[in-house]
């Protein structure tokens, strides 16, 4: 099943996804599941991220694990890397259970980013998230699979070490597609003008996309604001 959730602007967008969030969280918890959350980076994320102080109550974050879709492949003290801010704001809402949390190795000036990829996959098992959060890049790329790139070739591997990405930094690690698509529920996050075309397209299931073709077992979920989801007919809010 597809959802589109459209929003005035991306402090709405924000708003509802993290009350949404928490509120799926908190269902699976309830059902006795320690809940597997993947999360992203970028701004829209991040302020997503900000808004769940007032909204996370009962959430018991002894319950819930946290994994990463993608890195930037840099030092951790880096302020590019996803993992320090969001960690950071999560932390401020409620306690992180450190061995419920993985964030993807960093550059330590002797790892590469391929033998990163190597311990993350080891560490990610056979875990399935129960959410996965996707931001929607500019030209349809997810995590840090890029069209028209390596990374979006299909391979046996979990995780991939990324050494020539089209974008700074050119070393990253990333969650493969296959191990996206197992997600039971992945959610696009998308916001701007910019984005309307490759929205549009992915939605559409444009196999020359990443977005395209990511997709979770249960729900796929699109949470868009006005101007990323300008080509969408409203008609297709839900499909």
């Amino acid at each position: 099943m597809t959802a589109v959730h459209r929003y005035a602007d991306a402090e709405a967008l924000a708003a509802d996804g993290a009350r949404m969030l928490v509120q799926q969280l908190r269902t699976l918890q309830k059902g006795g599941r320690v809940a597997q959350l993947c999360l992203t980076g970028g701004r829209l994320a991040t302020r997503l991220f900000r808004e769940f102080g007032p909204l996370v109550g009962d959430l018991d974050p002894r319950e819930l694990e946290l994994w990463w879709s993608s890195e930037q492949f840099v030092p951790t003290d880096d302020p590019g890397r996803n993992a320090g801010p969001t960690l950071a704001l999560l932390a401020g809402h409620f306690t992180l259970d450190p061995s419920k949390t993985h964030p993807m190795p960093a550059a330590d000036g002797v790892t590469d980013a391929v033998a990163g990829a190597v311990t993350y996959g080891k560490e990610l098992g056979d875990t399935v998230f129960d959410v996965c959060l996707l931001g929607v890049g500019s030209h349809g790329e997810v995590a840090s699979i890029f069209p028209a790139h390596p990374s979006f070739e299909p391979t046996t591997h979990k995780v991939l070490g990324v050494n020539d990405a089209p974008t700074p930094p050119s070393q990253r690690i990333s969650l493969a597609v296959d191990t996206l698509n197992r997600s039971r529920q992945v959610w696009f996050l998308g916001s701007g003008a910019e984005k309307a075309e490759v929205v549009a397209r992915a939605m559409a299931g444009d196999p020359a996309l990443p977005a395209g073709v990511v997709r979770g077992t249960e729900q796929t979920v699109w949470l868009l604001d006005a101007d990323a989801a300008a080509r969408l007919d409203y008609y297709r809010c839900s499909l």
